[in-house]
């Protein structure tokens, strides 16, 4: 891969996804790091997820013939060369210019899905335009419900067959690195100032961002917040829009007005998971917000087998949250899921290195991947199973990582 200089400067190639986190750290400026970064009151449950998901031991196994490996498989009716997609991630576009586009196109070159956020700088539109695969699209359950059926049209006309709809943000968790940073909160003249000085240290991220990244403003949402990416008026939209009132019977809403597949991302209870298939759910996706929500609640990992069980084959189940590398894939697949999202993973590998960023990391994950199915004896990534994995290994580690 090429290096910038200022890349040979640092003496870092990266070759990891925590590699792409240090350039990422390095690059932008902090507030804008500290919300990819970062998670909700003292940060645990972000540390459980990358820990407990680490500490799951693989069963190495030898004398196998692994000659021939696949790593490609199916996901609600859509082939995949790898089961890993990108998940939604708000505000990408203020990471690097166009990133949601960047990252989309890189996504369909290693042939995965790319999920579109709700919140994302680049609009559907523009998204599904720049890249030969259709994105998924992820959407929160809105007050005005007619601004999100009108998202929904837009969905489906720019070819989205999977909808991802957020169940978890009721009310937006306290995540503290943003009060500090002023990405959240009230902000006072003297905080503007070191908000100010603090993207004016990051130059580079000023020219390809904030002037060469424009428009910089809610692409899904132009009308809703035509103020842009202003903090204080996205605030704004959140605390009016975020619809704590929402139940199960909406699911019904959202299926009379989306004809395709639908997830549900957010689901950590067995009894959850029992009540999204019994409400049509195609899918669930065993998350906690990536540790952004409520801490103190199980990792992903701990949670999934029992919404794997819970749902019984009736729905897919994938998985999100601490997931950092091709071995966590392969844990994860031998847990039950059927494919991992990933989120900060390609938020930090755009912001590092855009596009190039985003394919070196999938084919990271890939690698890695393959790596692993070859020394525990597994030649497709479907016949992944507990029998892959030393038994009762997780760590307990709740250390915050970095």
């Amino acid at each position: 891969m090429n290096l910038t200089a200022r890349d040979r400067s640092l003496g870092l190639a990266p070759a990891s996804v925590g590699d792409y986190r240090e350039l990422a750290r390095r690059r932008l400026p902090r507030q804008l790091f500290d919300y990819i970064d970062g998670g909700a009151y003292e940060e645990r449950a972000l540390a459980a997820n990358v820990g407990d998901l680490q500490g799951v031991l693989l069963r190495q196994r030898v004398l196998r013939d692994v000659s021939a490996r696949s790593t490609a498989t199916t996901v609600l009716g859509e082939e995949l060369a790898l089961p890993v997609v990108l998940a939604p991630v708000g505000l990408a576009g203020m990471f690097a210019r166009r990133a949601e586009v960047q990252a989309a196109r890189a996504a369909a070159a290693a042939g995965v899905p790319f999920c579109e956020s709700t919140v994302s700088i680049c609009g559907i539109e523009e998204v599904a335009g720049a890249s030969p695969r259709a994105p998924w699209f992820q959407l929160y359950v809105m007050r005005d419900r007619g601004y999100a059926e009108d998202l929904l049209a837009r969905a489906a006309t720019a070819g989205c067959s999977v909808l991802v709809l957020t169940v978890d943000l009721a009310v937006v968790g306290a995540r503290y690195r943003d009060v500090r940073n002023g990405m959240s909160g009230r902000l006072s003249a003297a905080r503007r100032v070191v908000r100010g000085l603090d993207l004016g240290l990051h130059p580079a991220w000023v020219r390809d961002v904030a002037l060469g990244g424009r428009p910089l403003t809610f692409g899904n949402l132009e009308k809703a917040v035509p103020g842009g990416t202003v903090p204080e008026d996205f605030r704004r939209w959140v605390d009016g829009q975020f619809d704590p009132s929402v139940t199960w019977d909406d699911l019904a809403w959202v299926r009379e007005h989306w004809m395709g597949k639908v997830v549900l991302k957010g689901i950590l209870d067995p009894d959850d998971a029992r009540e999204a298939v019994a409400r049509g759910a195609d899918g669930v996706v065993v998350s906690n917000h990536g540790g952004r929500q409520l801490d103190g609640v199980p990792s992903t990992v701990r949670a999934l087998p029992g919404v794997v069980d819970a749902v019984g084959g009736r729905a897919e189940v994938l998985v999100d949250g601490g997931v950092r590398s091709g071995l966590d894939v392969a844990r994860a697949l031998a847990l039950g899921a059927r494919a991992c999202l990933v989120g900060r993973a390609w938020a930090w590998a755009v912001a590092a290195r855009g596009e190039a960023g985003v394919a070196h990391v999938l084919d990271v994950l890939r690698s890695e991947l393959d790596v692993a199915m070859a020394l525990t004896g597994v030649t497709s990534v479907d016949d992944f199973d507990t029998t892959a994995l030393v038994a009762g290994a997780v760590a307990e580690s709740t250390d915050p990582p970095g």
